[in-house]
């Protein structure tokens, strides 16, 4: 680890925000037990529980260390950018469940489904480890969107096809995962993709601008050349 981080010393960034990270969300999931406002949208009624996508559920965390990883080891600035966007919305998340406690009350009773398998197994793990607490926005949504969009904006997969539709299916399949296992209500993950609007331009459109900016220079200098 001393010799990844002399190699790579703007790693610092997400190594220091994540333990900061972790031990504020832990102590709202030990004080948020009782008294915080439940999120349930009548929509949610009409989504079933399939216990499969907990498949993609947890591909969550490989997924966004993965590019995380790859970024530090690839692209600073790409890394700075994505650091900037992930850490913009995990710290509203932490200040939204913080002043205003929230949870749901969707989970299912899974003894009472009439059947049994390996995804319903880990499920009940789930259930054990994680509390239907601190729930909105929801950071499985909102992280996945902005490692797709990091995907997507990079120059490193401009012509990786594969990678890039691969990276938008389990990004979609992620975000449902979240209301098929009633993990989250349908407003948390609204409330993902609307905190992403709000954030994404701020690291992202100015960067598009300044490309755009330098294609049309590039163009006008090019014509220069040639006339």
């Amino acid at each position: 680890m001393k010799e990844f981080i002399k190699r790579n010393r703007h790693a610092w960034l997400i190594l220091t925000y994540l333990p900061i990270y972790m031990l504020w969300f832990l102590i709202l999931e030990n004080t948020v037990t009782k008294d915080y406002y439940i999120i349930r949208s009548p929509l949610d009624s009409y989504i079933p529980f399939v216990e499969w996508f907990i498949i993609p559920y947890l591909l969550w965390f490989p997924f966004i260390a993965g590019f995380v990883l790859y970024f530090i080891l690839k692209d600073k600035t790409e890394y700075y950018r994505l650091c900037g966007l992930l850490m913009s919305g995990m710290t509203v998340f932490l200040l939204v469940c913080t002043f205003f406690p929230n949870g749901l009350d969707l989970r299912p009773d899974l003894s009472t489904l009439g059947r049994d398998n390996v995804f319903l197994d880990i499920i009940r793990v789930l259930h054990k480890a994680d509390t239907a607490t601190n729930v909105c926005p929801s950071i499985h949504v909102y992280n996945s969107l902005a490692v797709c969009l990091a995907v997507f904006t990079s120059e490193h997969f401009k012509t990786r096809h594969v990678i890039k539709g691969g990276t938008l299916v389990l990004t979609v399949l992620i975000c449902m995962s979240t209301v098929f296992l009633k993990q989250h209500s349908i407003i948390d993950v609204f409330c993902s993709f609307l905190l992403m609007a709000v954030f994404s331009p701020v690291f992202y459109l100015r960067r598009s601008s300044k490309t755009a900016d330098a294609g049309a220079v590039s163009k006008e200098d090019t014509e220069n050349v040639f006339n």
